[in-house]
């Protein structure tokens, strides 16, 4: 099907995401005490600095970011995993239409769905895979007793790394969601805009932040 009802249908899918999205930042930027995101990450960062300030944590401090760490390695697994899959499936097509010996590219709502796809997955294989490098840095650093001086000297580093790799896990794992409504459209343009507006009320329900904070944190 290439007519605009599936056009429609294609972008509307596009725009709830988007629009979702942005509603998101502006909140982010005007009353940051009641998005999850901002909450979380003032919750690491005072994590970090109550572990840092108590001898004999080292090990519980390790532990749990190495916990962290695992679940970013899965996250990214599973998008590097749907990333091979997808360009499996979706190469034949796709070397097709952007091979035509006219010089022509026919953008199709499925040539535009699968491209959105992938750059979902992508992003969140990109996001993962930092979040476990920041969480790595930080690991170091948390294993360092509490009292040396290095742990003194590497404390705000390692708070910055606690801090972005939260940050990026969240968005890695935020990408890897939000490929539900795209895939839901590549399998029928119809199904895509209640797929989207489905996970958005879900995402919702996880974005309110139940605890107030009253410090904007953003990834720097």
């Amino acid at each position: 099907m290439n007519n605009w009802h599936t056009w429609v249908a294609a972008l509307a899918t596009i725009a709830v995401l988007i629009c979702y999205e942005a509603l998101q930042a502006l909140m982010r930027w005007r009353t940051p005490e009641r998005v999850a995101r901002t909450a979380h990450t003032r919750l690491r960062e005072e994590w970090f600095a109550a572990v840092s300030s108590h001898p004999g944590s080292e090990l519980l401090a390790v532990q749990t970011l190495r916990n962290s760490l695992m679940s970013a390695t899965m996250t990214a697994s599973t998008a590097v995993l749907g990333l091979v899959a997808t360009v499996s499936l979706a190469a034949p097509s796709l070397h097709a239409r952007f091979s035509d010996p006219d010089g022509l590219v026919l953008i199709t709502p499925s040539l535009m769905l699968e491209l959105v796809l992938l750059s979902l997955l992508f992003a969140s294989l990109v996001c993962s895979a930092m979040a476990v490098r920041y969480y790595n840095h930080a690991g170091f650093i948390a294993g360092m007793p509490c009292e040396s001086p290095g742990r003194q000297r590497w404390n705000d580093a390692g708070r910055v790394c606690v801090r972005r790799g939260g940050v990026l896990y969240s968005w890695g794992l935020r990408y890897l969601v939000l490929v539900a409504p795209i895939l839901a459209a590549t399998l029928h343009p119809y199904a895509g805009p209640p797929a989207a507006l489905l996970v958005v009320c879900v995402l919702y329900g996880f974005d309110r932040s139940e605890t107030p904070v009253s410090v904007s944190v953003s990834l720097r």
